[in-house]
């Protein structure tokens, strides 16, 4: 029969164990694919809006990167919606591979942001700060583990 103490030293053994298994950094990996994800879904709500949308258009969308069809976006939404969803879910399960998936889907997602700046200024910098902190996360901590 084991004694209190050395239960309690063996518990405390394991949960150390568990910690060291997920490694140094493994919060930020976590909050890079999480941010992702949610980068991708905000960036498909964007698209399907996109195409549906009946209303009236800016007057000045025909200076927009992509021409004065809100179609056009849409389809760019779709896409750069996709890429991050799936870049999340790499990112998730720490391939190496879902390290460079994640710096371009940070960079696609930031720069995609940008063509609505004058447009929506506020959520433009948004998607750009994700990237931001996104990149920081995987250059930080994405690398492979020391041995």
């Amino acid at each position: 029969m084991t004694s209190l103490t050395d239960q309690a030293a063996r518990g405390s053994g394991e949960r150390q164990e568990f910690n060291e298994e997920q490694g140094r950094g493994s919060g930020w990996l976590f909050f890079a694919g999480t941010i992702l994800g949610l980068a991708g879904i905000m960036r498909l709500l964007d698209s399907f809006w996109a195409f549906r949308y009946k209303g009236g258009l800016p007057a000045d969308l025909h200076d927009g990167l992509l021409g004065s069809s809100l179609k056009h976006y849409a389809w760019l939404w779709l896409i750069v919606g996709i890429i991050l969803l799936a870049s999340s879910g790499l990112i998730l399960i720490r391939s190496q591979f879902a390290r460079w998936v994640g710096f371009i889907a940070a960079t696609v997602g930031a720069v995609s942001a940008m063509a609505w700046m004058p447009y929506y200024p506020i959520w433009s910098m948004t998607y750009v700060g994700i990237a931001v902190l996104t990149f920081y996360a995987l250059a930080a901590h994405g690398g492979r583990e020391a041995t």
